[in-house]
């Protein structure tokens, strides 16, 4: 009873040590320290090499024993990527925040697979483990975190996420339109592509994106005309999104290089910084997106 009572204390002494929880969150989460500039570079190297394991694993032109090597080699970047994700959330105050957050759940869904390979035992679930490990791949995406360029396109899409969804919306509707009209125009045409509506809509995606496969063409000089017409407003389309995504880019670059220090009043800090890198005075915190935001800000505690 004694060593239960015991292992319940350190266990609670654990849970609770704010002294070992501002030590790991400065190692896990600060890059501006020597020993967080070394987990991340570690980090960054287990992701990489990791991403490198999931490739070689698809190849299948290694002997068993070669595969055998990869699959002890991902079973220890598990282990550690398992330790990673147990301590950004140990030392965190709100870790739902990270949990629930993009990178948090990319954590999750690139370690859970090797773990769940132990549970699903049988002939027939082979295929569906093996579907589960090339979610490993997800990893690469954390690599965004120590891109601060990266972090503002990601920004960048999320602001612009709502007009980039009122453009898919018109878009599905001019797809859906112009697809029922080649229905109209080609569907009684003997051994015709445009032999149902959804078929259609098909050939107006594949026209209007200028890929063309050319599995379903039009026959009739009026279905060619529209098949021009589309295509020449797919060159049109196009490039909305990207102008949106590229003008939100250049708004939000703009208000960095504006950011100013509440003390020296100069501008041109990086988007995450803390602390201005002319006089050192605390700048004021921007808000940005919980969801593509991984590094949590310094009100931890």
């Amino acid at each position: 009873m004694n060593v239960i009572s015991r292992i319940y204390q350190h266990w609670q002494h654990f849970l609770h040590n704010e002294a070992l929880k501002e030590k790991i969150y400065a190692i896990v989460f600060e890059s501006d320290t020597r020993k967080g500039k070394l987990f991340d570079i570690i980090l960054i190297g287990s992701i990489t090499l990791s991403v490198i394991l999931v490739i070689l694993e698809s190849m299948h032109v290694f002997p068993h024993s070669a595969y055998l090597a990869l699959r002890i080699l991902e079973y220890v970047l598990t282990l550690f990527f398992t330790f990673e994700y147990l301590a950004r959330i140990y030392c965190l105050k709100k870790p739902q925040k990270y949990i629930f957050s993009f990178f948090g759940i990319v954590d999750l869904l690139a370690t859970l697979p090797v773990y769940m390979s132990f549970f699903i035992i049988g002939s027939h679930y082979l295929l569906v483990i093996r579907a589960f490990r090339l979610i490993r791949i997800f990893r690469i995406f954390k690599l965004f975190t120590f891109i601060n360029e990266g972090n503002l396109l990601l920004r960048s899409l999320w602001i612009s996420a709502p007009k980039i969804l009122i453009f898919f919306f018109f878009v599905l509707i001019l797809v859906t339109s112009m697809g029922t009209i080649m229905y109209m125009i080609e569907g009684n045409v003997p051994d015709s592509g445009f032999n149902n509506i959804p078929n259609s809509i098909y050939w107006a995606i594949v026209t209007m994106t200028t890929v063309g496969y050319g599995d379903i063409t039009p026959v009739t000089p009026f279905g060619r005309f529209i098949s021009a017409v589309i295509m020449l407003i797919g060159y049109t389309i196009i490039a909305v999104p990207t102008g949106i995504v590229s003008a939100t880019m250049v708004s939000e670059h703009n208000k960095l290089k504006k950011r100013r220090c509440p003390r020296c009043d100069r501008e041109g800090h990086d988007f995450e910084a803390l602390y201005c890198k002319y006089c050192g005075a605390k700048l004021k915190i921007e808000k940005q997106p919980e969801s593509i935001n991984e590094r949590p800000n310094d009100e931890r505690f």
